[in-house]
């Protein structure tokens, strides 16, 4: 077991949500704010140990003065498990996952890592046998998500797919062949966002179970994006629906 400081809001509360046994005590800045204690306001519920600290108390436990408030001393208890991915999402009102299907090139995985972490994504999903795992390249290239972001590496992604779906989940593809547009998705609801293989795209499978699926407009010579970039765009995308709504979830429509 290893011990380990974790700082960022978004990093500390995918912890408190999905492994608070390894959380062993939150450090929390007096006056954080009324919008950032909001958003950490149900993963706090689940803390052990929560202490009022200065700035100054943090930037020096932190090393750091971006750590926006926040920080957790962890006791590192491995990778998540698919139970534990499971219990997370059903303690979130709508859940933003990102799922991988395929990814090889490290580059490309980190870079996935990154912009998922900034857009806010609660879980990025891949495939054990499938994806590139978390290496040195990835590692340098996620600037740090890769050690923060909520990452499931799943044998059957098919059969995860189906359980997100029993957890109220929407599970939107991105197929360039698809005739309606990334934009005309609802993305205001708890949302799994498929993508494929850089090159191959979607399996049959994974494509099978996306209750829709939807294409980036292209609008020059090329006929498709790098899959980050592509994340980048789509995520964003959830970002812009759901703060335009007000924050307000939706339902999952009847099959």
């Amino acid at each position: 077991m290893q011990r380990r400081l974790v700082y960022g809001i978004h990093a500390v509360r995918q912890l408190l949500l999905a492994q608070p046994e390894a959380v062993q005590r939150v450090y929390v800045l007096a006056d954080l704010g009324r919008e950032r204690r909001a958003r950490l306001a149900d993963a706090l519920e689940n803390a052990q140990s929560v202490s009022q600290v200065t700035a100054d108390e943090l930037a020096r436990l932190t090393g750091s003065t971006k750590h926006q408030g926040v920080a957790a001393d962890v006791v590192h208890a491995g990778p998540l498990s698919e139970a534990g991915a499971r219990a997370m999402l059903a303690r979130i009102e709508r859940p933003l996952v990102l799922v991988l299907d395929g990814v090889q090139d490290p580059r490309n995985f980190g870079a996935c890592l990154r912009v998922a972490d900034g857009a806010g994504v609660d879980l990025v999903v891949t495939a054990r046998h499938r994806n590139v795992d978390v290496t040195p390249v990835v590692s340098k290239v996620a600037a740090g998500a890769a050690e923060t972001q909520a990452i499931l590496q799943v044998g059957n992604l098919v059969r995860f797919l189906e359980t997100m779906k029993e957890l109220g989940l929407w599970i939107v593809g991105t197929d360039d062949a698809a005739e309606t547009s990334i934009y005309d998705i609802d993305f205001k609801v708890g949302t799994a966002l498929v993508l494929g293989a850089e090159g191959e795209g979607l399996r049959q499978l994974t494509g099978e179970r996306c209750d829709f699926r939807a294409s980036l407009p292209m609008r020059g010579t090329v006929t498709s994006l790098n899959v980050a970039v592509a994340a980048g765009i789509c995520l964003y995308e959830c970002n812009r629906q759901r703060s335009a709504a007000g924050g307000l979830p939706g339902t999952r429509p009847v099959r």
